[in-house]
């Protein structure tokens, strides 16, 4: 007997797991989400550091970010499950006159769109926040006490927990090997309007269709029959997206975390540091300190092991900003690596495939995956059941602005 369902979600992560939810908050529940791991949480959202900000230098990226930080503040109200959610701010130190005329101009793009409390701070700001800092060169920067971190997993529990309360069915140890793209000339029909009465899609309009489009997908548990393939895949979606013939401009690259053992050489309690001068960034974890840095080096490519030669380097950074963490003790066996999704642009690619009816992607994050969840989440979900969100002009996110020669390039990775 062939499987049906109105949507089929590659990819049960944050994302996967956060359109899932919308979708369901808006009535659709005959949703199948499809994960080859044994437990959820396996890829990126299990590796990531859950940092969340509203400081970054594009509109659409900082109207993301406002829902999503309001959402996570809310998560327990909303879902029914703790999010986590510490507002212990984002720290930007500028060390020369180009950085901090950047983070002002990236600031009056943030007030003007709606995110009010962030901060122009002074060396002596910067110092009162983290006494052990180093500031001599720092000239200034940014604060926002509403940015912070969350539990990535808590998070896509909470949104999978309740799409399943709801009717969402979940696959796990379960793998995609194909899609089924239909060719097709003419209409699609309209669907029944009396199945929106049943928790499924909503009634759609009888429309022209392009000359693919998806009519199922296989996996190791057989034949599913569906109309919608929403691709969370993370940072493998351009290889799902082959599957159905379409080429996802969405690489790999390895980031690598590295935790100290207990370390009270710094307050129990400061923000995310960043280090503009060379993108070093650190945060409390537990009794020790969360070190980051993106190592210009690394090159493209599902690297999964973390490489012990990182630790001196990002030491070697750690010290130069924060002398007394030359002291802190590092155990390489507890650092890990993880896959940011890369874009050409560092910015995500959310909405429907131009060439193929009934694709979307939800990819691409750029290693803004978990704090974006709740706001791509929607977003996706309005677009399969609307056509259209009330949230951004989804455009911008469209896979054509590539070919288009309309890149929107986010400066704010870290």
């Amino acid at each position: 007997m062939t499987e049906t369902a109105d949507v089929v979600i590659i990819g049960s992560g944050i994302v996967g797991s956060s359109v899932a939810y919308h979708l369901a908050e808006q009535g659709c529940t005959n949703v199948l989400v499809v994960e080859r791991e044994a437990h959820q949480g396996k890829g990126s959202t299990g590796k990531s550091m859950g940092g969340v900000r509203a400081q970054f230098s594009t509109g659409v990226n900082i109207q993301m970010s406002r829902y999503s930080i309001d959402f996570f503040s809310r998560f327990e109200e909303i879902v029914g499950h703790p999010a986590d959610y510490r507002a212990h701010g984002y720290l930007f130190c500028a060390t020369n006159e180009g950085h901090l005329s950047y983070l002002t101009a990236n600031r009056e793009r943030q007030l003007a769109l709606g995110v009010k409390n962030v901060e122009l701070v002074s060396r002596e700001d910067i110092a009162s926040f983290v006494p052990q800092l180093r500031v001599d060169d720092v000239i200034g920067g940014t604060f926002c006490q509403t940015d912070g971190f969350v539990d990535p997993h808590s998070v896509m529990m909470g949104f999978m927990l309740k799409a399943r309360e709801r009717g969402t069915r979940l696959w796990l140890d379960t793998t995609v090997t194909g899609i089924d793209v239909a060719g097709s000339a003419g209409i699609l029909p309209a669907s029944d309007p009396g199945e929106e009465e049943a928790g499924r899609m909503p009634a759609l309009p009888a429309t022209a269709l392009p000359a693919r489009r998806i009519s199922g997908v296989m996996t190791t548990r057989g034949f599913v029959s569906t109309r919608v393939v929403v691709n969370a895949a993370g940072p493998w979606a351009a290889e799902v997206a082959r599957m159905a013939g379409v080429e996802l401009p969405v690489e790999p690259l390895r980031r690598q975390l590295v935790p100290t053992e207990p370390f009270d050489g710094l307050p129990t309690r400061f923000p995310m540091v960043i280090d503009m001068s060379n993108g070093f960034h650190f945060r409390r974890e537990g009794k020790g300190i969360l070190l980051a840095w993106n190592d210009p080096s690394e090159t493209p490519g599902f690297k999964m092991d973390f490489d012990p030669a990182f630790v001196e380097k990002i030491l070697t950074r750690a010290a130069a900003r924060v002398p007394g963490l030359a002291d802190a003790e590092v155990n390489p066996n507890r650092a890990w690596a993880g896959l940011y999704e890369m874009t050409p642009d560092h910015h995500a690619i959310i909405g429907p495939a131009p060439e193929v009816e009934g694709l979307f992607f939800v990819n691409g994050f750029s290693g803004h995956g978990v704090m974006h969840s709740p706001a791509s989440g929607r977003i996706s979900a309005d677009l399969i059941l609307h056509g259209r969100s009330d949230l951004i002009d989804a455009s911008q996110l469209s896979l054509e602005r590539f070919a288009a020669g309309r890149p929107l390039e986010e400066t704010a990775v870290l």
